[in-house]
């Protein structure tokens, strides 16, 4: 029976989730059990279309890319896919209507790197929306189950979470974007000559967006609210930390949340979110 391959892509996509990333893994946890299998299979869907730029070395990336967005597009339109990931993928865009430009707009950031090393504000602005801006709309239409007013209230909101979260992630990164892949996100910064003022300038537009995505987390329907709230705390977290490390030591390593650290954010999250004082 069909069901039982669907049940395999929704089990594909929660195990993508959990391999690549702990925070996320940890945030679907405190949604609504309605919302898990929906959330997994679009991080399984964006997890996957990242892993064949950043990591695919030796192989024909814009070949692999582009067969990627053929079964993508292919596997909407038909209802299936043999690929488990594309299934429970095409079964969440189908499910909640999501606008087909987020996909598009999505796989051509991921386009960009494959050759853009360098970006200008423009293609810049343009990479955080498709990497990013795009996914915390995907993953809206999910949160307000198909409430057009709601989505397009909480539109903004979601777009500054998600350039938040990209945004510490290039800081977090710095090191290993620049050294192993050779990229340089933000713009008008020589990583060679990475200085405190550009850290503190990235840092003000960072805070800025965390300002705005925790004004929208509280609107947020109640089954949604706890698990982004959850990773806003976490990325929140990663942030401060950052902010305290030197310039030095930035692209130095990489700086992380101990799992025990985020075990302690996610009981101080639930409890917040159980007594209302978000």
């Amino acid at each position: 029976m069909k069901s039982l391959f669907d049940d395999l892509s929704a089990q594909c996509s929660k195990k993508a989730t959990q391999q690549y990333s702990t925070s996320f893994s940890l945030g679907i946890k405190l949604l609504d059990k309605s919302l898990h299998r929906s959330i997994y299979g679009i991080y399984g869907f964006v997890r996957f279309a990242d892993e064949i730029v950043d990591s695919f070395h030796g192989y024909n990336k814009e070949e692999l890319l582009s067969k990627f967005r053929k079964d993508t597009y292919e596997a909407i339109d038909n209802g299936i896919s043999l690929n488990p990931i594309l299934n429970e993928f095409q079964k969440v865009v189908n499910d909640y209507n999501v606008d087909h430009k987020w996909i598009d707009t999505f796989l051509k950031s991921m386009e960009m790197d494959l050759s853009d090393k360098y970006h200008d504000v423009l293609s810049y602005k343009d990479y955080i929306l498709g990497s990013a801006e795009v996914v915390g709309l995907m993953c809206l239409h999910v949160f307000v189950n198909g409430d057009e007013s709601k989505f397009n209230e909480l539109k903004p909101y979601a777009m500054s979470l998600g350039s938040a979260f990209q945004k510490v992630n290039f800081l977090r990164d710095l090191k290993a974007d620049y050294e192993a892949l050779g990229r340089t996100y933000f713009p008008g910064v020589d990583m060679e000559s990475f200085t405190i003022e550009h850290k503190l300038q990235i840092e003000e537009d960072i805070s800025a967006d965390f300002k705005m995505a925790l004004i929208g987390i509280k609107k947020l329907p109640r089954k949604s609210r706890g698990g982004v709230y959850l990773a806003y705390v976490y990325y929140l977290q990663l942030f401060r930390k950052i902010k305290e490390t030197p310039v030095e030591k930035i692209m130095e390593s990489r700086i992380r949340v101990p799992n025990i650290s985020k075990m302690g954010l996610m009981f101080q999250s639930i409890v917040q979110h159980e007594l209302n004082l978000l």
